[in-house]
């Protein structure tokens, strides 16, 4: 090979240094002058184009970010172990209102004078609306709940006072469906039904005896049920929905009696329990093969935003 030859050889296989114009800048185009213009050198590392959108989507899906436990719960997740039940007391009625509006008189039957609501006796299987608080408090306990992670379905007592407040849940929540189930309705309390609380012993003295009983067995004449009867009702019903319902979220409206029947049964070690309010919140975890948690109950915590906070009849052992 000879000199010319050699000369040619190492201008075409070995690039020239970069002038410090070309250094710093990236892609810059050489002035015509440049007496190597036509050579092709290899591009240099650190001039390797970025990636372009493909290739940074390719990425991230290789990699995604994986969610906290934090975040599942916000985001709804459930575990399809168990059904997560929301179980709401039905809102406030004229023959269960509090002192607020105690001087309210109710016309009863068989001529008997008008007493005011506080002393009303239970209304058990007897149809009554809301008033004009229950339907605030409805309204408010379905607000409450349309900020809490999806829920699925709405039940309820077929009873108008737990049907009413049902549909105000549902439509607070995106307009749920409700579906009835007479299961969950409240005790039936026979001949007691209807009658002022302080006139019970007086005019039911069998019945009045039979409903304080402390034998669990013991019906309530008139065609009454009895506390094994009322357990056996609804905790069967909340069972049903709960094995229709697993990893889901469900409102079930019921009744202050059926509310303490199923606390007992969810609670261990007979764990006493105190009122319920209307339209408090009590929070179930159903598993399978019937087992039950209570995760939370007695929440009014939504009723401080209103006027109508608690009332105080019904809900109770003495009121069915």
């Amino acid at each position: 090979m000879n000199e010319m030859s050699t000369l040619n050889f190492l201008t075409l296989t070995q690039p020239p240094r970069a002038s410090r114009s070309s250094q710093l800048s990236i892609g810059s185009v050489r002035p015509s002058s440049h007496p190597r213009r036509r050579c092709q050198f290899p591009i240099h590392p650190w001039r390797t184009p970025i990636p372009g959108p493909i290739s940074l989507s390719f990425s991230l899906h290789l990699y995604p970010p994986f969610p906290s436990n934090r975040m599942v719960r916000q985001l709804g997740c459930m575990s399809s172990d168990y059904a997560e039940i929301i179980v709401v007391r039905h809102g406030e009625t004229a023959w269960n209102a509090d002192r607020r509006i105690q001087k309210t008189e109710i016309p009863l039957k068989n001529g008997q004078m008008p007493v005011t609501s506080l002393f009303y006796m239970g209304k058990g299987h007897l149809d009554v609306d809301l008033n004009d608080a229950g339907r605030q408090q409805a309204a408010a306990v379905g607000n409450r709940l349309s900020k809490d992670p999806k829920i699925s379905l709405v039940y309820s007592s077929d009873l108008s006072r737990a049907y009413e407040t049902a549909q105000i849940i549902a439509s607070k929540c995106g307009g749920l469906t409700v579906v009835t189930d007479p299961d969950l309705r409240e005790r039936h309390l026979g001949d007691l039904q209807g009658i002022v609380y302080h006139e019970l012993a007086k005019l039911k003295p069998q019945a009045h005896q039979a409903f304080l009983s402390r034998e669990t067995c013991q019906e309530i004449p008139g065609g009454g049920e009895s506390l094994d009867q009322l357990h056996r009702r609804c905790t069967s019903s909340l069972q049903r929905i709960g094995n229709k319902h697993k990893g889901e979220r469900v409102v079930v409206v019921t009744h202050g009696g059926v509310i303490r029947t199923l606390l007992k049964k969810g609670y261990p070690n007979g764990k006493s329990i105190g009122k319920v309010a209307n339209t408090s919140i009590q929070i179930f975890h159903l598993y399978d093969d019937e087992k039950w948690a209570v995760k939370s109950s007695g929440d009014v915590s939504h009723l401080n935003q209103t006027d109508f906070l608690q009332s105080n009849f019904g809900g109770d052992e003495k009121s069915g």
